[in-house]
């Protein structure tokens, strides 16, 4: 058959085509403007995660139903990265992008908000799990509503699980997970993203609370680094079982819930290893110093009190001054705090500078120790997931301070 027979048959069906449309009543109408997308009907979903701690536990959730791409590779840090017109394409063309929010991902803004422009979903996951705020620093600090013991998360360890969902702490809904909203899935705004401010990402730069920095930097009143709390981090599971369910019918809803249950059942057990290898560390040894201000979640759930960080504020960009650095080490000698905790993503020249002016001073030696604060390891570190990071963490300082 010749080219020229297939081409006019071609054209004969689809103006026979054409045709039995426009008998059936014309054309089809647009769909509104503020629908909701449909679900997919295919198994190729891709996910894409701004942090390699969210993208380890994304993919513990999507399972092999999915890809997930992840913007920053381990030891990245995710206040200093800058996004590349890679990353830009990979967060447009992503069927759902999970981001941390809160203002963590410094650089990362503006190519999130054009990509949410552009029709991709984002969750923002920090926002929904009532985050603290960055002028908590230790157990005894109840300006947030929260009881020893209680975390005003609605976790409570009595219940043999770590948490419990319907316990007055504005954690009542139908979905079993902590999430008061109208869609399910912990969305209290009217975009279904948690953003609560004019940008449309929760950001607010002017938060009376110190943490503005000069180069635009500072994060806003709440502490993002919500992960070093694995209870929280069991909602965070089921709030992307919850936007994965509502992109695809491939697997139904019960069956994403189901793997964020068995994800759940492995952070519980990480968190009771934790609690039980922290236990080690003395009543008045369990305070910290660290690098940045990224820990204030471990100390609420694990009961530690912040006594400083080498670098102010809430982000590593910002620099010491010597008048800072020297109440630091004040601090230190008065304290007698035997070791200082640097981070995997930042170099701890500032810490071990730290430690060697107190040993200068006074008879103190003071370890600088690595924690994995904003990122995962490398291969080989011990923390190349999340609940390794978690084990490792705990381990590294109950060793410097037990």
């Amino acid at each position: 058959m010749s080219m020229q027979i297939r081409s006019h048959r071609a054209a004969v069906a689809t103006l026979v085509a054409a045709l039995a449309l426009a008998a059936c009543g014309g054309e089809e109408e647009p769909p509104e403007a503020d629908e909701e997308p449909a679900a997919q009907e295919t198994d190729d979903l891709t996910v894409v995660a701004t942090t390699s701690i969210l993208g380890d536990v994304t993919g513990n959730v999507l399972a092999d139903d999915g890809t997930v791409e992840v913007i920053m590779p381990p030891g990245s840090d995710p206040h200093g990265y800058e996004a590349s017109a890679q990353d830009a394409a990979l967060l447009r063309d992503a069927d759902l992008v999970v981001a941390n929010g809160l203002q963590l991902e410094e650089n990362l803004l503006d190519a999130i908000e054009a990509a949410e422009e552009d029709g991709a979903r984002v969750l923002e996951v920090a926002a929904h799990l009532d985050p603290i705020d960055f002028d908590w620093d230790g157990p005894h600090d109840h300006g947030h509503g929260h009881d020893d013991g209680d975390d005003g998360h609605g976790h409570e360890d009595d219940d043999g699980h770590g948490h419990e969902d319907d316990d007055g702490h504005g954690h009542e809904d139908d979905d079993g997970h902590g999430h008061e909203d109208d869609d399910g899935h912990g969305h209290e705004d009217d975009e279904g993203h948690g953003h609560e401010d004019d940008e449309g990402h929760g950001h607010e730069d002017d938060d009376g609370h110190g943490h503005e920095d000069d180069d635009g930097h500072g994060h806003g009143p709440e502490d993002p680094h919500f992960w070093h709390d694995p209870l929280r981090m069991v909602d965070a599971a089921h709030l992307i079982a919850g936007e994965l369910a509502d992109l695809s019918e491939v697997v139904d809803a019960d069956e994403w819930e189901a793997r964020a249950s068995d994800y759940e059942d492995e952070l519980l057990a990480a968190h009771e290893d934790v609690e039980a290898t922290l236990a080690e560390v003395p009543d008045d040894n369990r305070k910290l110093i660290t690098n940045h201000d990224a820990f204030g979640y471990l100390a609420m759930r694990y009961d530690f009190e912040v006594l400083g960080t080498v670098i102010p504020g809430s982000s590593t960009d910002a620099e010491a001054s010597p008048g800072e650095f020297a109440e630091l080490i004040e601090v230190l000698e008065e304290a007698q705090v035997p070791a200082i905790f640097s981070e995997n993503i930042e170099s701890d020249r500032l810490s071990e500078q730290l430690a060697s002016e107190v040993l200068g001073r006074s008879d103190l030696e003071v370890e600088v120790i690595e924690l994995f604060s904003d990122a995962l390891g490398e291969p080989g570190s011990g923390a190349e997931t999340y609940l390794d990071m978690l084990r490792t963490n705990a381990e590294r300082i109950a060793d410097g301070l037990a």
